[in-house]
């Protein structure tokens, strides 16, 4: 599942204009003597980024891997530090390192071990994280997760047919194999299985039904069959109790914040809508209730006419549970125009005595 930091970091690549999916590839005599899964290319052949991207995610070639991270980062060590950089930026937990691009020991590199500390270790909340990100930022993702078969070469039929390690995707069915009849889940189309001898057998997967997508993740299970069996339990308990709902539209009127008063304008105030809406994964039997929703105004400096609408005058703040947190702002739903002076003038006099008539109350 280490693989999963390298897909993203590839994608970062293309998607910023340093490398495309049709930049060619030259194989390495290291990237050619890595070991486990893969083992199709050669020293000295040349590959698609593309054709390369297939086998790593869907073959889960570990030798496309290593030829993939000396492309993008120079060298291994290099692209390792990338993925530890990222690391960071994503907030994983501190136990998270990466020692090279493909997610197996070093030394099961031989003589071409990396030149890196420590060994490939995250979390399951970590490895969640990942696929957050790579599916959000990278969404393309899923063009090759989903893909339960392809050849070396993209449509080349002469070369070799890779099967698609995730036996869950719901692309088998059409197919109509064993793994359409033993594991195919509907609406899976992701992520990345895994295994080593120390992890065992891994999986990170995702599926999405009726707009709501899930990130499951499981760890270190004696079998392949029981790694799916734990995925299929966690997502059927994902989708029978979870959904997806709209606990905020976009320009509505907030009981917690309506209007905010305002200085020198023509109105004394200005109604305030939402932004823009919000939708939260919350469990069906729960109230939109639950949500602690609060709002405040901007600082006073910030309300004064003219007010143009759509102007940002106020934040609301949703909470759900102590770690689910959003911000949506508050916007002027019209226009104020600055008033003259003749009707600040009066206005003022008419609050002068306003003032007097409550003290003169007060006395009372």
């Amino acid at each position: 599942m280490v693989k999963m930091m390298t897909e993203y970091l590839v994608l970062e690549a293309i998607s910023q204009g340093k490398i495309d999916w049709d930049s060619i590839v030259t194989i390495t005599e290291k990237a050619a003597s890595i070991k486990g899964s893969g083992q199709l290319l050669a020293q000295g052949h040349k590959y698609r980024v593309k054709d390369l991207f297939n086998q790593m995610s869907i073959y889960s070639s570990n030798d496309a891997t290593v030829a993939l991270a000396e492309f993008v980062g120079g060298t291994e060590e290099i692209f390792v530090d990338m993925m530890n950089q990222k690391a960071k930026e994503f907030g994983l937990s501190e136990y998270a390192h990466f020692s090279n691009a493909t997610g197996l020991a070093n030394e099961f590199y031989g003589k071409y071990a990396p030149n890196t500390s420590g060994a490939n270790m995250f979390t399951a909340r970590d490895s969640a994280k990942i696929a957050q990100r790579l599916l959000q930022d990278h969404p393309e993702i899923l063009e090759f997760s989903s893909k339960p078969q392809e050849y070396r070469r993209e449509g080349d039929t002469s070369t070799e047919l890779m099967n698609n390690w995730n036996r869950m995707l719901e692309s088998w069915i059409p197919i109509g194999n064993l793994y359409a009849k033993l594991y195919a889940y509907e609406g899976l189309d992701g992520l990345k299985t895994g295994h080593t001898d120390t992890a065992g057998y891994n999986f990170t997967g995702t599926a999405e039904r009726n707009g709501l997508r899930l990130i499951s993740v499981v760890m270190k299970t004696e079998n392949e069959d029981m790694r799916f069996g734990e995925t299929r339990k966690l997502l059927d308990y994902g989708f029978n109790n979870f959904e997806k709902r709209t606990v905020i539209t976009a320009k509505t009127e907030m009981e917690q914040l309506p209007s905010v008063k305002i200085k020198r304008g023509k109105a004394l105030e200005v109604p305030l809508v939402t932004q823009s809406g919000l939708e939260l994964v919350m469990k069906k039997d729960e109230t939109n209730d639950v949500l602690e929703i609060t709002a405040e105004p901007v600082d006073e400096e910030l309300l004064v006419a003219p007010i143009k609408q759509g102007d940002v005058l106020g934040t609301l703040t949703v909470r759900y549970g102590k770690d689910v947190v959003h911000t949506i702002n508050l916007v002027a739903s019209e226009d104020v125009d600055k008033a003259g002076w003749f009707t600040l003038f009066f206005r003022a006099i008419g609050n002068f005595f306003k003032d007097i008539w409550n003290s003169i109350l007060n006395i009372f």
